[in-house]
């Protein structure tokens, strides 16, 4: 069937002025953020509304995403610079020749880390609503070895029962949870602390569910945008929603940051430092003469 809609990238665009300069503001959003990158949709389109007169509308939404279809098919923005939930994808594992496995070894030792987590007396996690938002999360999160998960919407039964068996592995372990301050979003996290407490229970294990974001402090202390919760849903909520990704990139950093320092101890984490810094300089040397 023939479409009108782009295909592929394309080398004719020739957008109206007021679209051009759309696509000149988020060039320099993500400059502006490039330590940070890759951005989502939903958090360029909070930047463009707070510090550039972005009306805050489903429609400029909507045009948002179709403007940055088109840049980005016309090669104008770096397809890598926005981030969406993507394809999901498992490969075998597999080896050019035998030197390749020989240099990928060798690699190893100085990239070598131990989990920077080991002995602390509560083991971290960070659950994001935004599976959009993942890897920027995990870039925030790596220097203590804290993994990030995120499974998208309503949690499935399975999803809830295997990890809370999985985190039975640990003594202690605690959640911070991510997401939107709305019926769903507020709903989903209190699902996932009843269900995950009374299944790490069973299997004898001990969990707490911290929502770090988004709280009705941070909306006012923030000044977020809000808006009404939708009509359609039914569930119990008092007040105005608000985004996860209306939280500014940095500022949601700097959350998450300080929510793990706070909770490491300091000492053991330059214990496990020190370790891993003999053992990265020793299997440097081993691996050299492979």
């Amino acid at each position: 069937m023939a479409t009108t809609r782009p295909r592929g990238f394309i080398t004719s665009w020739l957008p109206k002025p007021d679209t051009m300069d759309l696509v000149q503001n988020v060039k320099s959003i993500l400059r502006d953020y490039s330590d940070i990158a890759p951005l989502t949709l939903r958090q360029v389109f909070y930047i463009l509304f707070s510090d550039y007169d972005f009306e805050k509308t489903e429609k400029n939404y909507k045009r948002l995403c179709e403007t940055m279809n088109r840049a980005r098919r016309a090669q104008i923005i770096d397809m890598d610079e926005i981030r969406d939930d993507g394809l999901t994808k498992e490969s075998p594992e597999r080896w050019e020749d035998e030197d390749h496995i020989l240099t990928t070894f060798r690699s190893y030792g100085s990239r070598f880390r131990l989990d920077r987590q080991q002995n602390q007396p509560i083991h971290l996690m960070v659950w994001c609503e935004a599976r959009g938002m993942l890897t920027q999360l995990a870039r925030y999160c790596e220097d203590y070895s804290v993994p990030v998960l995120s499974s998208g919407g309503f949690d499935s039964v399975t999803t809830k029962h295997n990890f809370a068996r999985d985190a039975c592995d640990y003594e202690r372990v605690e959640i911070l949870h991510i997401g939107d301050h709305d019926p769903s979003g507020v709903h989903m996290c209190s699902s996932l602390d009843e269900d995950l407490t009374a299944f790490v229970e069973y299997y004898g294990g001990q969990i707490e569910v911290t929502r770090l974001a988004v709280t009705p402090d941070q909306i006012g202390d923030l000044r977020l945008p809000t808006a009404p919760p939708k009509r359609t849903d039914n569930r119990s909520f008092e007040g105005m929603t608000t985004q996860a990704e209306a939280i500014p990139p940095r500022t949601l950093k700097d959350i998450v940051q300080d929510a793990l320092s706070a909770r490491i101890d300091q000492g053991i984490f330059e214990e496990t430092l020190a370790q891993e810094a003999d053992i990265r300089a020793s299997l440097t040397k081993k691996l050299a003469r492979l």
